[in-house]
């Protein structure tokens, strides 16, 4: 016999209250029942069908990121907007036929689909590169011209960047930046953790008041944190005012196991021009030769903390910078904060940077490996344990 999908109670297939809808015919018990199901499941189908239109999810994908690492929360999200899924052996399992509407995946917490959930909240976001003749940085350069700007303009004192060990190529040495000298030392990046609070502690102990800090989201948390915890360190220095740069970052490696592996393939670390991690492979540029090897191959060179990171894109930052989204030579960035937003346009108007509104693709590109980022500690896991 039919069931009545508002209150699940068995109806006859001759009743009087029934419905077409969707390609589907719908019984019910009572006109009451019926009419809740023009308020309630009509809504359901049309959302349905407003997904389905975006994306094609199916239950597969809700297995794999968030039913199998065993992060599912039992909250029954999923089978309340799904009736081919129902909570068995204490897990969603798939009962009848996915039509990848994507209602469950949307529907569910432990998934993360929101703008404002993969690269946090800003103002505007856009595809830029330097417009200074000669400069060469990562991507577009854009972080370096934007420094040099302020520093030019008289609105920061120093810039905390990260430059290279003259006697260990490519280990990180973090510097107080001064002159515009200083911070084209720290253009390029780095693949390692840079401990770059000591130096921002001295410049602010030696009283610089309008600091620049460039660093990946867990440099930029810990600024964040010494700002505005009861106990943070920086309450003690009122006066020092601090633009938190953002870096993408997906991964580091520890120095010492980036430069065993360059060793295994017969470089040399000090004939490393530049490195570049980019569509899941790690890039080495050489005089001769560009190297190219998948990133997987680093896996157990990664530090620890970054199997625990969820934040590619620096969400604490006033303005974050990454190459992932615009094509090669430009730079994404997103303005979070309003001395973000504003410098960032000031060193466009003078002529600094070359910068337009990013496109809703290449943004989506940004998303997609920012959700990557969300969710890798349960792909690690995995791989881990195979």
């Amino acid at each position: 016999m039919p069931i009545d999908p508002i209150c699940k109670t068995k109806v006859q297939e001759d009743t009087s209250y029934s419905m077409d809808y969707a390609g589907k015919k719908y019984r019910f018990c009572s006109s009451e029942c019926k009419d809740k199901f023009g308020i309630v499941e009509k809504r359901v189908v049309r959302l349905k069908r407003s997904i389905a239109e975006k994306e094609k999810i199916s239950f597969g994908k809700l297995r794999k990121e968030i039913i199998k690492p065993g992060i599912c929360t039992l909250c029954g999200a999923c089978t309340a907007s799904c009736d081919s899924i129902v909570i068995k052996n204490e897990q969603p399992k798939l009962v009848d036929k996915c039509t990848a509407c994507g209602l469950c995946y949307n529907q569910c917490p432990r998934t993360i689909t929101t703008e404002t959930g993969l690269v946090g909240k800003l103002r505007n976001a856009y595809c830029a590169k330097s417009a200074l003749s000669g400069m060469k940085g990562q991507d577009g350069g854009v972080v370096t011209a934007m420094l040099g700007y302020a520093l030019d303009a008289g609105l920061i004192d120093c810039a905390i960047v990260t430059t290279k060990s003259e006697e260990e190529p490519w280990k990180p040495v973090p510097i107080v930046a001064k002159t515009y000298e200083d911070i084209l030392e720290g253009s390029g990046s780095i693949y390692s953790h840079s401990m770059t609070l000591k130096p921002l502690m001295d410049a602010v102990k030696e009283g610089m008041r309008s600091i620049a800090f460039v660093g990946p989201s867990c440099n930029i948390d810990a600024v964040t944190k010494m700002q505005k915890s009861p106990q943070g360190f920086l309450h003690h220095f009122m006066r020092a005012n601090i633009l938190k740069m953002g870096l993408f970052c997906m991964d580091t490696f520890y120095y010492e196991g980036i430069r065993e592996f360059i060793e295994s393939r017969n470089m040399n670390l000090a004939d490393i021009e530049s490195m570049k991690i980019r569509k899941g492979k790690f890039e080495f540029q050489t005089p001769e030769e560009l190297r190219v090897f998948p990133l997987e191959e680093f896996d157990q060179y990664r530090s620890s903390s970054c199997k625990y990171c969820t934040d590619m894109a620096a969400e604490n930052a006033d303005i974050s910078f990454g190459g992932v989204g615009t094509a090669q030579g430009w730079t994404t960035v997103l303005a979070r904060s309003g001395i973000g937003y504003e410098i960032f346009n000031e060193a466009v108007d003078n002529g600094y940077i070359d910068a337009r509104l990013l496109e809703e693709k290449e943004m989506k590109n940004a998303l997609n490996l920012a959700k990557m980022k969300k969710i890798q500690m349960y792909s690690i896991h995995r791989r881990e344990n195979k």
